[in-house]
């Protein structure tokens, strides 16, 4: 199977056992959640793509913080969950790498834990995919592990899998933001504790006008 193939077909296999398992995932992850915040008030109002979503978790909760929030995944499955459980919030399987949105009709775009299974040679595309469908000015929220080698998996919650987790340089993604038009004008790193296997980067960033 090809790269997308396996990201896919793993995480169709994880659906239900990452919803169960992150399901008060922000309640206890008071740093990311306080992240979320700060980017909901920053957008303020508009369509907000949540890609990557998984089970929608993170996605619900920027809807109940009064933003048209709606899900994008590779994983059918993934989807499939996120809809069961949050039936008020709209959810697509769809491909950061080509967005079924149209140009600049969005006020934000979040991408939390996401572009860690992007290599670096298609963050570019990724990126631009982000500033195309931005309205001028729209916000840009990226969450990713960072400062670590790739870690591959073979197995989670008691399943195969075969997923690479990448952990990208903070200044490479922020340079190549930059030159797709996103501005970074936020940035926190967050220091690797026992329930975490790498830094986390938090970035906010807006589309240049």
């Amino acid at each position: 199977m090809t790269e997308p193939q396996l990201i896919r077909a793993g995480y169709d296999s994880l659906a239900v056992d990452c919803a169960d398992h992150w399901a008060d995932e922000l309640d206890t992850r008071p740093v990311d959640r306080a992240i979320v915040d700060a980017f909901a008030e920053l957008v303020g109002s508009g369509r907000v793509a949540d890609v990557g979503c998984g089970p929608g978790i993170k996605t619900a909760y920027l809807h109940e913080r009064g933003l048209d929030a709606f899900g994008i995944d590779l994983s059918p499955q993934m989807v499939a969950v996120a809809r069961e459980r949050h039936p008020h919030v709209r959810f697509e399987v769809g491909t950061m790498l080509a967005l079924d949105v149209p140009d600049a009709s969005l006020a934000g775009v979040a991408a939390m834990f996401s572009i860690i299974h992007v290599t670096e040679d298609r963050l570019p595309t990724v990126f631009a995919e982000f500033a195309r469908v931005l309205a001028p000015g729209g916000q840009v929220l990226l969450v990713f592990q960072t400062d670590a080698e790739t870690l591959h998996k073979s197995e989670a919650f008691g399943r195969p899998i075969d997923i690479d987790f990448l952990r990208h340089p903070v200044e490479l993604v922020v340079d190549l933001l930059s030159a797709a038009g996103l501005a970074v004008h936020a940035r926190l790193i967050r220091e690797r504790d026992e329930t975490m296997t790498a830094r986390y980067a938090y970035l906010l960033a807006r589309k240049e006008e």
